[in-house]
C-alpha cells in the first residue's frame, strides 16, 4: 500500500487546514529571569509553526504538505500546497523560529522531537529541490534553523549516556531515525556519526527485548521497534540480522497486533492510533535491512501490513486531537522515507 493520488489529496487538505489553525493551541514556553511577561503570543513567536495544536506537529504538518507535494504533485497542487508553502517558510519567520530556539526559552524547548521532524522536513526540501522550482527557496529558508538543531542534537547525542526509552515525544531513537534521513539527505556526515556512535553505546548490547511491556497507554511509538530500526540503519545487514535474533528470540510477539484504541476523542488515548502507524514504519525497515529469504521477512512485513490497515482509517475525518498529526505518520508508513541501507555507510 501506497500514497495514491486520492489519499494525498485527503492529507494535503489535512495538513494545510492544520498549518493554517492557530487554536487550540499547547503553548509550551519557558519563563526566565527577567524576561517581558506579558501575555505571549505564540503566533508572534512561532510565526512559521503556530499551528496544528503544538509546534512539533505544525513542523510535521509541513513535512506531510512537501511529501505530498513530491510524491503526489497534481493533488498537493489542487489544495494550494505552494501558495501555502510561500506564506510560511520564509525566511522572515524562520529568522524568529532560530531566534526563539537560540534564546533562553529554547534551549531544550521540543528536544529531541519537535529538532528531528524539523530536520526531516529540511531533508524532504531537499529531495523535492529536483522536481519544484520552489523548494529551493523554502530549503534556503529553513536552513539556518536546521544547521542550528543539526549541530545541538550531535551534541546532545555525544554526551548522552543513557537513551530515553518511552512511547512518546523525548524517545531517542525514533529521533535518530527522522535525523538519520536529514543527516543522508543533506550530507551531514557529522551528525550521522553523531547518530551511529549514540546508537551504538546505547543499543548495541541490548538482548531480550520485553516486548510484554508494551504498549503502555499513552504509546505513539514502539521503543523496541523504533530501537531495532536505527540498528537497521547503522549496522551492515548480517550483523544486523545477528543483533535482530538476540533482541526479539522469540519474534515479535504482541508487537505484531495493532493496539486497541477506546477512546479516539481522548487525545492521551489517540496516540495508540499512531502507534499502529509508527510500528508499520519501523517494521518495514527491520524487513528491508535483513539479508534476502529471512526467514522472518515475511512475518514482519504481515504485522506492518496489519498495523498499517488498523490506523490508517483514522488519519483523516476523525476527532481534531487525531487529525492535526496522524496522517504524517500515515505517510511515513506509505512511503519509506530513507534511502537504501547502504547509503546510510556511504555518508
Amino acid at each position: 500500500m501506497r500514497l495514491d493520488s486520492g489519499l494525498a489529496a485527503a492529507f494535503a487538505r489535512v495538513a494545510i487546514a492544520n498549518i493554517k489553525r492557530p487554536l487550540p493551541h499547547k503553548f509550551d514556553h519557558l519563563l526566565v529571569a527577567g524576561a517581558d511577561t506579558r501575555p505571549l503570543d505564540h503566533v508572534s513567536l512561532h510565526p512559521a509553526f503556530f499551528g496544528s495544536y503544538d509546534w512539533h506537529s505544525a513542523v510535521h504538518m509541513h513535512w506531510l504538505l512537501v511529501r505530498v507535494l513530491r510524491l503526489q504533485p497534481l493533488a498537493a497542487a489542487e489544495a494550494g500546497a505552494a501558495n501555502l508553502l510561500d506564506d510560511q517558510l520564509t525566511a522572515e519567520n524562520l529568522a524568529v523560529e532560530l531566534a526563539y530556539c537560540a534564546g533562553p526559552a529554547g534551549k531544550t524547548f521540543e528536544r529531541p522531537y519537535g529538532w528531528a521532524w524539523l530536520l526531516a522536513l529540511r531533508a524532504e526540501l531537499e529531495r523535492l529541490r529536483g522536481t519544484n522550482p520552489g523548494a529551493s527557496g523554502w530549503a534556503e529558508a529553513v536552513d539556518p534553523l536546521a544547521l542550528h538543531l543539526a549541530e545541538r542534537l550531535g551534541a546532545f547525542l555525544r554526551v548522552a549516556p543513557y537513551p530515553i526509552r518511552v512511547g512518546v515525544h523525548a524517545n531517542t531513537a525514533f529521533a535518530c531515525l527522522l535525523a538519520g534521513d536529514y543527516a543522508r539527505a543533506c550530507g551531514d556526515a557529522v551528525l550521522a556519526a553523531a547518530i551511529s556512535q549514540a546508537a551504538s553505546r546505547w543499543y548495541a548490547g541490548d538482548r531480550n527485548a520485553p516486548v510484554m511491556y508494551e504498549p503502555s497507554q499513552t504509546d505513539f511509538l514502539s521503543p523496541i521497534l523504533c530501537e531495532a530500526a536505527v540498528m537497521a540503519d547503522i549496522l551492515p545487514s548480517p550483523r544486523f540480522a545477528e543483533w535482530w535474533g538476540e533482541f526479539l528470540p522469540a519474534g515479535l510477539g504482541s508487537l505484531a497486533e495493532p493496539p486497541v484504541v477506546s477512546d479516539r476523542s481522548d487525545p492521551q488515548v489517540a496516540h495508540l492510533d499512531g502507534l499502529s502507524l509508527s510500528r508499520a514504519w519501523c517494521l518495514e525497515r527491520i524487513a528491508a535491512a535483513l539479508p534476502g529469504g529471512h526467514p522472518q521477512r515475511a512475518v514482519l512485513m504481515a504485522a506492518a501490513a496489519a498495523n498499517l490497515e488498523a490506523g490508517l482509517p483514522h488519519t483523516v475525518g476523525g476527532d481534531y486531537v487525531g487529525e492535526h498529526w496522524l496522517a504524517s505518520f500515515a505517510a511515513l508508513a506509505l512511503g519509506d522515507l530513507f534511502a537504501p541501507v547502504d547509503r546510510w555507510r556511504e555518508v
